[in-house]
């Protein structure tokens, strides 16, 4: 993020931060892509030790009260190491506490929070099935009543952490009525590991790798009603304030490992010599290096008005856009500045030689997870027509409609 823009404060986490990332064993970076380290427990372990996990959280749970904008800035540092590690440092602490912190009871929060923010639980975020991520009311893992506790059967995959956690984030259909609203049908549990909860197999991922990222089957899991995160049939209460860390979480942190492949690319193209000249004099190849900075320097104030409008606390469907906008632009506009920097490298840029082959990778996955582009884009179109029929007889300073030679005629606008 812009230092001009931070505070003391927070200048001063993103420099905790910062010596967090350069603690980062070289060899666990490489034995993570490799899959020889299945889940990053001592990456984690560390986090919780250094108080970095969950800041903006209450301290009475373990957080530092922070904001939005302080919680960016966090997750642009932890993703300078690798994207894989900024997505398990924020999905047990940035998207399964946040639901208990958000719609959770302070037993739930005191069993579940406070130790995976210091680093000695770990959770994971159960939302996407065999057959289907996007259609969230298409879930068909089920839940049902028992009277003391519900019996939880169904499948999920793609699950980051799903080898490595200690309890699970389970979203569940409670309500059976075909004829049910789908937005009152659904359920969000905790569901402990230790409940017979079977880890299927690990997913052999083009990048993002040693996350654990797993299928997982609950065969008639028994799951105690004080486990019901909010209400019963109120999940959609959970997964819509969910997506704000998901997204602008993704979004921040795509930011801090496209950087490190432009910084990389800079100074590989600072030093390498071709015809005689250092090539970064060549325009093909410094307008490269303009345009993949440019990017990043978008990305980081889309970044910081989008957690500067959460903070604020504005409408929700104006946050909803906001968030969605800046998760499809961030993310593809990191995926182009990664690009450049493997272009203006090379052939060597494609090779282990250098990080940037492994960046690539990792962050192709950052326009597809927490919702793809396309979604992002079908919720931007609605909310921005919802704004704007809300809005326009009061957000225009005139009708600028008639500020065209032939604006009054009429038989030429047709809109039938």
């Amino acid at each position: 993020m812009f230092d001009y823009l931070l505070t003391e404060e927070q200048i001063k986490i993103r420099n905790e931060a910062r010596d967090f990332i350069s603690w980062v064993p070289r060899q666990m970076v490489l034995d993570m892509d490799s899959d020889k380290i299945k889940f990053p427990k001592e990456f984690l372990q560390e986090a919780g030790r250094r108080h970095l996990l969950g800041c903006r959280y209450p301290k009475k749970w373990g957080g530092r009260e922070m904001d939005w904008v302080t919680t960016c800035v966090i997750l642009e540092e932890i993703g300078t190491v690798g994207y894989e590690f900024a997505c398990v440092f924020g999905v047990g602490a940035g998207l399964v506490c946040d639901a208990i912190i958000r719609h959770g009871t302070d037993e739930q929060k005191e069993k579940y929070v406070k130790p995976v923010l210091k680093g000695e639980k770990f959770a994971a975020e159960c939302l996407t099935e065999p057959r289907g991520g996007s259609d969230f009311f298409g879930t068909t893992t089920k839940a049902e009543d028992k009277g003391g506790y519900f019996l939880l059967n169904g499948q999920k995959r793609f699950i980051v952490g799903g080898e490595g956690a200690d309890f699970f984030l389970v979203y569940a259909r409670t309500n059976f009525d075909k004829c049910a609203d789908p937005h009152k049908s659904l359920t969000a549990f905790i569901v402990d590991r230790d409940q017979d909860v079977e880890t299927k197999y690990l997913y052999g991922l083009m990048g993002c790798r040693g996350g654990g990222t797993a299928h997982l089957i609950f065969r008639n899991v028994k799951v105690p009603k004080e486990n019901v995160i909010g209400s019963i049939n109120g999940a959609y209460d959970v997964f819509n304030t969910m997506m704000i860390p998901e997204r602008l979480g993704t979004a921040a942190m795509t930011i801090g490992s496209a950087q490190t492949a432009v910084d990389i690319a800079t100074k590989y193209t600072s030093r390498r010599k071709a015809f005689g000249e250092v090539i970064n004099r060549f325009e093909g190849v410094s307008f490269q290096i303009a345009e993949a900075i440019t990017l990043l320097d978008a990305s980081r104030a889309m970044a910081y008005t989008t957690a500067c409008a959460v903070d604020s606390g504005i409408d929700m469907h104006r946050i909803r856009r906001l968030v969605s906008e800046s998760k499809k632009f961030i993310t593809e506009s990191c995926q182009k500045a990664v690009h450049n920097a493997m272009q203006v490298t090379g052939g060597i840029g494609y090779t282990d030689i250098f990080p940037i082959e492994r960046i690539h990778r990792d962050i192709r996955l950052a326009s597809i997870w927490t919702g793809t582009s396309e979604i992002m884009s079908l919720i931007t179109a609605s909310e921005w027509y919802r704004e704007f029929e809300k809005t326009k007889d009061t957000r225009l300073a005139r009708d600028f409609e008639q500020d065209a030679k032939e604006s009054n005629a009429i038989d030429e606008k047709i809109y039938e």
